[in-house]
């Protein structure tokens, strides 16, 4: 006799206001596990967490443009991870190519890893890119986040020759540190 899964009542859905609190906390542990060695562990205890839920709530209330969304996986009643997602216009020397669209971020509550709920935040993202005419996806992953390059690899993503860097801080900041991303990307 097959049992129910422990994750019978598993979604994705629009963010509505009031999510943003849970995506701010789970983008805040996320990164701490999976980025202190890279940002230090003073970059990300510095991180505003008013001022992260506020630029969320304003994402989700009040998206840019068109093609901007945040979507919430839900365990239950329970928000456990999220993903953003924007259009990324034909560059300006080949107008005529088709759109495509950036996976801004996608997170999932440390402790609700392993158990399906990225896998279903960027099929969704994936989905809604499609809708919209994107034929292609890209991200961005920081240098050393071994797990999302793993993810995403396993997802049909792969790093191309594009990279980033970006500082942590301010010049007078003694903590401050330079750091790389790479972009991923796939067509859809």
């Amino acid at each position: 006799m097959a049992l129910a899964s422990d994750h019978a009542d598993v979604s994705v859905r629009p963010a509505v206001p009031g999510d943003e609190i849970a995506i701010t906390a789970i983008q805040l542990a996320a990164w701490r596990v999976a980025h202190t060695a890279v940002l230090g562990a003073a970059v990300l205890a510095d991180l505003d967490g008013a001022g992260i839920t506020a630029r969320w709530a304003e994402a989700i209330g009040t998206p840019p443009a068109s093609g901007y969304r945040v979507l919430v996986a839900c365990d239950g009643p329970n928000v456990v991870g999220f993903s953003a997602i924007a259009p990324v216009p034909a560059p300006e020397s080949a107008p005529l190519d088709p759109p495509g669209g950036e996976l801004l971020a996608l997170e999932v509550a440390p402790a609700e890893q392993r158990n399906g709920h990225g896998s279903r935040l960027l099929a969704a993202a994936i989905d809604l890119l499609r809708e919209d005419g994107a034929t292609h996806v890209q991200t961005w992953v920081l240098d050393g986040d071994v797990g999302r390059a793993q993810f995403l690899s396993s997802a049909g993503l792969a790093a191309d020759d594009s990279l980033r860097t970006l500082d942590t801080g301010t010049a007078a900041d003694s903590t401050r540190r330079s750091v790389s991303e790479h972009r991923w990307s796939a067509q859809i």
